[in-house]
């Protein structure tokens, strides 16, 4: 039997088009959830007497950490409303970060807020979590 080759595409196409439509949509990969990490517990401004002068304090430190290890907090604190940038200071792994503001400026309003970084997954890769913000005004 001799078959036209001009008929032979038409039907190949034809069986393709069947055979995709009865295995469905192609499978597609879901993206990775985010990978757990740790909580961080971060303090409201207070206002503290270190050596007889009244300062402002708060801190970051971690809290529960899921399948990672907490490697930095970094806590920080701003007089509201300034044009300067917030003072921050940090600590390595699980120690708690503390920063102190001075001078103290009776019924003004302080923020503070933080980042804590921890390494997750495997390889381990670095998630760093913004913390806050908190305000307070004395």
């Amino acid at each position: 039997m001799i078959y036209d080759p001009t008929m032979i595409r038409p039907l190949m196409l034809l069986l393709v088009t069947a055979m995709l439509s009865i295995a469905g949509p192609p499978a597609v990969a879901a993206a990775d959830p985010v990978p757990p990490t740790c909580t961080y517990n971060l303090s409201p401004p207070q206002v503290v007497d270190v050596s007889g002068t009244a300062m402002v304090t708060t801190t970051l430190s971690p809290g529960a950490c899921n399948r990672s290890n907490a490697y930095l907090s970094v806590a920080c604190l701003q007089l509201q409303g300034s044009p300067e940038p917030p003072k921050c200071e940090q600590n390595n792994g699980v120690l708690t970060a503390q920063v102190f503001y001075a001078p103290y400026r009776p019924g003004a309003t302080y923020v503070s807020t933080g980042r804590g970084c921890a390494t997750t997954g495997n390889p381990p890769q670095p998630v760093c979590t913004p913390v806050g913000p908190l305000t307070a005004s004395f």
